[in-house]
């Protein structure tokens, strides 16, 4: 066996060595945090159509998010607020505090190719799929395992996942989202992965609608921060009015 095929073959075998939850544990660890303050452009493309939003993000934990548009004027002053299970949104134009439940969760969020719903799921693969590594591929350049996870239960949007996560930095640098009958709903991808206070973060995403094609929005972190002190209220329904 020559040394090129030894090589090889012994960094597969390394590669395949964690196991799905071991993997899913290091994304947690890069995409959780104990705070995080970011500046964020959101951009929606639907055809011809363009629309920017300007937004600031506040995350704690897997369970904590609190979020601000900031532009266009129109939008100015509407906020979300993530707390476990719950999501609230106020609506400026009608100075009112909506709890979004049900159905309601899977609408898209203001216009884009997310769901209110996708908010909720972004850090609970671990619960609600079983994984399974299939293979080792390159994406974008860089060395990926790719991991099928079906859904335990039909709680879940996307009762099928394909994700490739990167070697190197344990992200997901690309997903595809399936629906129950096997259709192919989305994909999402995570670029421009970047070192910021000693964790790896991708400062770029990028989601599109497979079924509606030349649907697509991009979210780029203009700035981000994990070495923060946010005050309690941000996380509290009293922030929404404020």
């Amino acid at each position: 066996m020559s040394t090129l095929v030894l090589a090889f073959l012994l960094s597969v075998r390394f590669a395949f060595a964690l196991t799905v939850d071991e993997i899913l544990v290091q994304i947690d660890k890069n995409l959780t945090y104990e705070a995080r303050d970011s500046s964020l452009t959101m951009t929606v493309t639907k055809g011809t159509r363009t629309k920017s939003y300007k937004m600031r993000s506040f995350g704690r934990g897997q369970d904590e998010m609190a979020m601000e548009y900031l532009e266009p004027a129109r939008d100015k002053g509407t906020k979300m607020l993530k707390k476990v299970d719950e999501l609230w949104m106020y609506l400026p134009a009608i100075e009112k505090v909506q709890k979004l439940s049900g159905h309601l969760l899977r609408d898209d969020l203001m216009g884009s190719d997310m769901s209110y719903e996708d908010l909720m799921e972004s850090s609970r693969w671990q619960k609600a799929y079983n994984g399974t590594i299939v293979a080792e591929e390159l994406v974008e350049g860089r060395k990926a395992w790719k991991i099928e996870m079906i859904a335990r239960d039909t709680s879940v949007s996307y009762p099928k996942r394909l994700i490739w996560v990167d070697q190197a930095s344990f992200i997901p640098v690309r997903q595809e989202l399936f629906a129950l009958q096997g259709k192919l709903l989305k994909t999402w991808l995570m670029r421009d992965i970047r070192k910021i206070e000693g964790r790896e973060f991708p400062m770029k995403m990028v989601v599109e609608d497979q079924v509606e094609k030349g649907s697509r929005t991009e979210i780029t972190f203009d700035r981000v921060s994990f070495e923060v002190a946010l005050p309690e209220e941000v996380f509290s329904t009293r922030w929404l009015e404020r």
